[in-house]
């Protein structure tokens, strides 16, 4: 091996071409040439004319294309990133049409200036100053096993822009049909009906499952729906976030923050759910193929993954698991090993809360739970009950025997006779 060789290798990690590799290179070249249709060879030059069109739009230019567009430090020129979206494909799903920041502000109906505010375009890698800065509300809260989960809120002008975004891009999308968490006509109970009488249950939990959704796993979906690079940039800004400069972690856990501080999806966002089922996809995609390989079902709501399967499902487990694990991997999710469970038929299988050992039900434990409050609601008054301070504690009463109705209608006719006897006055 040559200096240069060896030079190429260590920095580009690029090896020399050996005697053997030159031989084939040869020997493919020397091959009769592969006879293509001519339509399929009209396509293909099609297909390299855009590529080069691609590149060719996202070139350099000495002067501005448009307000905010990039500049190239390397080169000394501005970027632009707007020419790369397909308009045939926005139009085919009924989304909105814009390449650049100065045409995304005039649809959000908002200045140019106060997008690029809105973003921190001109803060380092658009990272909030303070958290007195920042366009989300802070607050770590204790997990129920262990460990924080950070809560970001966006305040009020970035929310109204982020569910603008929910209402007249994000809904029109539909996520894969496995994914049952936040999306319309789908709920808990539609999640745990596949599983209904089933041998045994397996189920695994996605650890920091919105914090684990990238800045650029959301400039791809955007991409993926169409928009240009630039809009698409602009647009994965306004539905992520990162840490604020300063900002703490609890104190007792001083790494809590460390999944916080690349840019993210914020639990409190109203786009993070249907960002995070859309980045999901090829994870539902695989996981379902693969279950129905085994002749097992599969759901997922939100970050709960469910599995289940009839008698000889079982035997396959210990060959399934670490085949679930890989694909999770591979898909840049992790599992909570804590989480996993894998529950037989011989005992209570819940599903998001749903019992489904022979039809969907509510969980006994969670039916007395109810009746107990209600009850002490007519003997003590409801002001005794209210120990999580509902704002609208008689709607938040109904809303729980409502479910509890939709699950077992006897059970729900009961509890709602005891709603009807307490007197609110109390």
């Amino acid at each position: 091996m040559g200096v240069f060789d060896f030079l190429r290798r260590l920095f580009f990690g690029i090896a020399p071409k050996t005697g053997a590799a030159q031989k084939r290179r040869r020997r493919r070249s020397r091959r009769k040439p592969i006879l293509v249709p001519l339509r399929r060879r009209q396509n293909q030059h099609q297909d390299r004319t855009t590529s080069r069109t691609t590149v060719r739009a996202n070139v350099e230019r000495e002067e501005s294309p448009y307000p905010f567009a990039r500049y190239g430090v390397r080169t000394g020129g501005y970027l632009d990133l707007s020419q790369s979206g397909d308009v045939s494909r926005l139009s085919a799903r009924g989304l909105p049409i814009f390449h650049n920041p100065s045409e995304l502000a005039n649809w959000l109906d908002i200045p140019a200036g106060k997008l690029a505010w809105l973003i921190h375009r001109f803060s380092e890698r658009h990272r909030p100053p303070s958290e007195q800065q920042a366009h989300y509300h802070y607050r770590w809260i204790r997990k129920r096993v262990s460990g924080y989960r950070l809560i970001e809120a966006p305040k009020s002008t970035l929310k109204q822009t982020q569910t603008r975004i929910l209402r007249e891009i994000l809904d029109n999308v539909r996520p894969h049909e496995a994914a049952h968490g936040f999306v319309a006509g789908r709920g808990i109970v539609t999640n745990a009906s596949p599983h209904v009488g089933s041998a045994i249950l397996l189920k695994f939990d996605l650890e920091n499952f919105y914090a684990s959704v990238s800045f650029s796993r959301v400039v791809a979906v955007f991409r993926g729906l169409g928009y240009s690079r630039e809009a698409a940039l602009w647009l994965s800004h306004l539905t992520t976030s990162t840490m604020p400069a300063g900002f703490s972690s609890p104190q007792d856990a001083p790494n809590a923050g460390m999944s916080y501080l690349p840019r993210h999806l914020p639990q409190g966002a109203p786009t993070s759910p249907a960002l995070a089922n859309l980045s999901a996809f090829s994870l539902d995609v695989r996981l379902k193929g693969m279950a129905a390989a085994f002749g097992a079902r599969y759901t997922r709501y939100a970050d709960d993954i469910t599995f289940s399967g009839p008698d000889r499902f079982i035997g396959s487990l210990r060959t399934f698991i670490p085949l679930v694990q890989q694909i999770i991997r591979n898909e840049r999710f992790r599992v909570n090993a804590k989480k996993r469970h894998v529950v037989r038929d011989n005992q209570r299988m819940i599903v998001t809360g749903v019992v489904v050992n022979e039809r969907t039900n509510v969980a006994r434990p969670d039916y007395d739970r109810l009746k107990a409050i209600l009850t002490n609601c007519i003997r003590k008054g409801p002001s005794t009950q209210n120990n999580d301070r509902h704002e609208d504690f008689p709607a938040h009463l109904r809303g729980r025997i409502a479910h509890v109705s939709h699950l077992n209608a006897e059970r729900g006719r009961k509890l709602l006779s005891l709603f009807e006897q307490i007197d609110w006055r109390r």
